[in-house]
């Protein structure tokens, strides 16, 4: 079963949606139809998106927007999502790794949202999806080492394994892997998760012979949402302007009787 916590550190600032499915899977080189899909794919967004437009796309500006909420340079630390579109529209080719790597890749193109997939008998205990700390760092996949402070990060009973910037080696995808987690993060309420969660099982299924146990949608709480709604309003900032002005000038009585409803 999938149970992913979101940690109030996170849900705070961000509102997040993580719709999740767990399969056992058959992991292999990719056959001609899959890498023909993802061509398909590639040659649909060179032909429809400009290099400029790309942190414009809806889904990729909501995670960006989220990186600046968490104080994170969204320029300096790329979403993986960003990172691959790019690519794509630079008409470099992508990666081919092997069908489950392939498959997460495409998934990612197709919503434009970080896409994580992870070897679950390398995940130890309860997921986490919480705030990298400072000084935390772990070795990214084909990256070196990671930065971690105010990053969106899982983390397991060991430590942090997974980002929507780069995964860690920890729980990486391998030819040996056969039960998987995977994740698309969204970073705002998403009606289409669950027409994503459909697409990638179809794909799973067909090109990994997978049997899906599970899938979820995790998301922040409607309380936790409100708030961040509320934060967020011009009409809270300017109240709460009005408020400190009060404050400074020791009008006990209006700050008394002061109320933001």
């Amino acid at each position: 079963m999938i149970n992913i916590n979101i940690d109030k550190k996170l849900s705070d600032k961000v509102n997040v949606h993580i719709a999740s499915i767990e399969a056992k899977v058959k992991t292999k080189e990719s056959d001609k139809e899959l890498l023909e899909l993802i061509n398909k794919k590639c040659e649909e967004i060179k032909e429809n998106i400009k290099f400029d437009e790309v942190i414009k796309l809806k889904n990729i500006l909501s995670s960006r927007n989220a990186y600046k909420k968490l104080s994170k340079d969204p320029s300096r630390y790329r979403l993986s999502s960003e990172s691959l579109v790019k690519r794509v529209v630079k008409g470099n080719d992508l990666y081919i790794v092997n069908n489950i790597v392939d498959i997460n890749n495409l998934i990612s193109l197709h919503t434009c949202y970080s896409v994580g997939t992870y070897d679950l008998d390398k995940v130890k205990g309860s997921i986490t999806f919480t705030v990298g700390e400072e000084n935390e760092r772990y070795d990214g996949i084909g990256r070196g080492s990671i930065n971690l402070e105010n990053l969106p990060v899982f983390e397991d009973e060991d430590g942090k394994f997974g980002s929507t910037t780069s995964d860690s080696i920890k729980a990486m995808i391998t030819n040996d892997t056969t039960h998987i987690l995977m994740n698309i993060i969204a970073f705002e309420e998403d009606e289409n998760l669950e027409r994503y969660i459909e697409y990638s099982k179809k794909l799973l299924e067909r090109f990994a012979d997978a049997t899906i146990i599970d899938t979820k949608i995790t998301k922040c709480t409607e309380i936790q949402i409100k708030i961040l709604l509320y934060t967020d309003s011009e009409n809270f900032l300017i109240l709460n302007h009005l408020y400190n002005i009060f404050e400074e000038r020791g009008k006990q009585y209006e700050k008394k009787h002061f109320s933001i409803n």
